[in-house]
């Protein structure tokens, strides 16, 4: 008799412990279920320096007020709104980064301009470049705080953005050429930035990586498929990169650094763009021709499997002294447009004259020519 109250009591449990699993399982399934229908948007941008108050001080007019106002539509109901950030938020300090060089740039922005960044959208800024260095730890240190006031997270190095879009953990890992540090991770080690993506991989759904690589100028705008140097300094072989790294695991490659336009590729079904250009750039850089025109990269992405669906590229110009602008002759489309049939084999995507981009399911992506 007490043998079977004893029984009676272990399948009871039994039977609850298995409508539990199964009532686990269908949440989890549902779950996933959902996140495969699901869509993840991206508006990304690439080079913002807002002004510098060093040497001299060179700060837009209304100290920046709504130096954003004319392109922050192409915001407007995006899940992530990401770009870079040339050059640290600091107020005062001191640099050391160009005593022994003529030929050298050190940018300081007040740390009361990230209201810009923050009332355009951004939720997310690389600070894994040259610039950022500017003023050394002091001037990452207070970037990175000055950012996260605002509720804008930092990406680079050792700062991984994680942000939780429609039930789907996405990070946001940042490397540059530039000297591993805690704040950027290398582009340089290609082994090592592929596992640190599989490393991510195992925490997250999906991964975005930006990278901030390959040499600068109007003479820079290819993509060559080989390593590039730049005033004899290494900047990385970026196609081979951003493929490596999607073999790891991530489901989107940003690229900025040559301050022009670049390529569009599609790997493996995860979209790669190998430079977005400057996109805000006041007083201190070159914003001649190539140099003027950028993108706003609205992405779409497929919530489960981090594949590229489609999108469009908003063209924009810079005016009065590096303000961004919709551009209607729409250059920078034109250039990518010529750019990626001329440097990628088989891209992968369809880009049409009016900026909306699709991926090509007919094709696989090879060697550049």
């Amino acid at each position: 008799m007490k043998t079977g109250w004893v029984g009676t009591i272990l399948w009871t449990i039994y039977r609850a412990a298995g409508t539990f699993m199964l009532a686990l399982i269908l949440l989890v399934m549902g779950s996933e279920s959902a996140r495969a229908g699901e869509v993840i948007t991206i508006a990304s941008v690439g080079d913002i320096m807002m002004g510098s108050d060093f040497p001299e001080s060179k700060l837009p007019p209304n100290d920046g007020e709504g130096i954003f106002d004319a392109v922050k539509q192409a915001f407007v109901g995006e899940d992530i709104v990401f770009g870079n950030l040339e050059g640290p938020l600091l107020d005062g300090g001191m640099t050391t980064k160009c005593e022994s060089s003529s030929h050298c740039f050190a940018f300081r922005t007040p740390t009361r301009y990230v209201r810009h960044l923050r009332e355009a959208g951004f939720t997310a800024v690389s600070v894994a470049n040259n610039h950022a260095s500017d003023f050394g730890d002091e001037g990452r240190e207070s970037t990175i705080r000055t950012l996260a006031s605002a509720g804008i997270q930092a990406v680079g190095g050792e700062n991984v953005a994680c942000i939780i879009i429609k039930g789907t953990k996405v990070a946001l890992a940042g490397f540059s050429y530039s000297t591993p540090s805690r704040y950027s991770y290398s582009i340089l080690d290609i082994s090592r930035a592929m596992s640190i993506i599989r490393d991510l991989k195992k925490e997250n759904d999906l991964i975005i990586v930006s990278f901030h690589g390959g040499a600068e100028g109007s003479t820079a705008q290819h993509v060559p498929g080989r390593a590039e140097t730049f005033m004899g300094e290494e900047r990385g072989d970026v196609m081979r990169f951003a493929h490596a790294v999607i073999d790891a695991g991530a489901d989107l490659v940003i690229g900025h650094s040559p301050h022009v336009v670049r390529a569009l590729e599609v790997y493996r079904g995860k979209l790669i763009a190998y430079s977005l250009g400057n996109f805000l750039a006041y007083e201190r850089f070159n914003i001649s021709g190539p140099s003027g025109r950028s993108i706003v990269l609205q992405a779409r992405i497929n919530a489960m499997t981090g594949d590229f669906i489609g999108g469009r590229l908003v063209p924009i110009r810079l005016v009065d002294e590096g303000i961004p602008e919709p551009d209607p002759e729409r250059r920078a489309i034109d250039l990518i447009r010529s750019l990626t049939s001329k440097d990628i084999r088989r891209s992968g995507i369809i880009l049409s004259a009016d900026g909306t981009i699709a991926p090509d399911g007919n094709k696989e992506t090879q060697a550049p020519r």
